[in-house]
């Protein structure tokens, strides 16, 4: 499994403010490479068949309720059996501790144990998402990311083309910036694109002529965000005389990313063009057309029925 990608358990503590009990352990070293969890009720009671090993262990009420039931030395076996298994790790939620022997067993397997005070089944939820969004196929575009009226935008195009000062002006109109130049993406399902911004660069803005801007402590937290669902790309080209650009937009045009084909506009850049009013244009559309509604369908609709209206001319002749 080595050349899988798998999301470290130290990772999954650090995000999750787990406790750790095994402080012998290196969580470095021990990664989950399927975003399933298991909670072991059926291995606790014996149970071994079909058990995926693979996946995070996670110890509830019911567990925990069991082992108490159970003597010293069958809690010893319980323990001895269910971590002789390579697994992940294994986490304690609603506050409940193991015990010494638990912790003992699983130091001497090297198996780590944590803890949390969370329910048992929002932090199953939880964590589930974030290994999902963690372990989902990734891609690095260079581009601008931003949330706008909710839709994300992400403006695309060659260096120096205008994305960073389209995306300042959004900023100043009150919507809010994810990232700028580099844009990771993770392909969450077939249908969902997350973008977000690599620690290094997030919340700077790169102006050529300025320098680096931090947006955070300019314009105040309100105007940032950590990650964004791609809904939109608006790719920005130089304009050229003899292109023929859509301009009704009848059919869609589409960008692949992942495998998942977005939604898409070819915007000529062209002295005088407000690039913040139109990408806010586009997003507003578009999710008018979420919604159901194509302005461009509706206007050829109307040029139907009014074809289809017998002239004044005809209406004279018949009387």
């Amino acid at each position: 499994m080595s050349d899988k990608k798998g999301v470290s358990v130290a990772k999954i503590a650090h995000m999750k403010d787990l406790k750790v009990y095994t402080e012998n352990v290196d969580l470095k070293q021990h990664k989950t490479y399927v975003a399933d969890i298991n909670r072991p009720a059926l291995q606790i009671a014996g149970y071994y068949d079909h058990f995926d090993n693979a996946r995070i262990q996670v110890i509830g009420t019911v567990e925990q309720s069991y082992l108490d039931k159970q003597t010293p030395e069958r809690r010893v076996e319980i323990y001895n059996q269910l971590l002789s298994y390579h697994i992940p790790c294994v986490i304690f939620c609603r506050d409940y501790k193991p015990e010494e022997e638990f912790i003992k067993i699983a130091e001497k397997k090297g198996i780590p144990v944590m803890g949390t005070d969370r329910n048992t089944s929002e932090f199953i939820a939880d964590l589930n998402v974030t290994i999902n969004e963690l372990l989902a196929p990734s891609c690095t575009l260079h581009g601008v990311l931003v949330d706008v009226y909710g839709e994300g935008l992400l403006i695309m195009g060659e260096s120096g083309i205008g994305k960073s000062e389209a995306a300042l002006e959004l900023i100043k109109r009150g919507h809010r910036l994810v990232t700028d130049d580099v844009v990771e993406i993770r392909k969450i399902n077939d249908h969902t694109l997350v973008g977000t911004s690599p620690d290094i660069t997030r919340y700077f803005i790169e102006l050529r002529g300025i320098g680096i801007l931090d947006v955070k402590t300019l314009f105040g937290v309100e105007c940032v965000k950590e990650k964004q669902n791609i809904d939109l790309v608006i790719n920005l080209q130089t304009y050229k005389e003899d292109f023929q650009y859509d301009r009704l937009g009848m059919e869609d045009e589409f960008t692949d990313i992942l495998g998942t084909k977005v939604v898409s506009h070819n915007l000529p850049i062209r002295p005088g063009r407000n690039l913040a009013v139109i990408c806010e244009a586009a997003a507003v559309n578009h999710r008018q057309k979420k919604m159901g509604y194509n302005a461009a369908k509706e206007l050829y609709r109307r040029v139907q029925e009014n074809m289809t209206k017998p002239s004044d001319v005809d209406d004279e002749e018949d009387l």
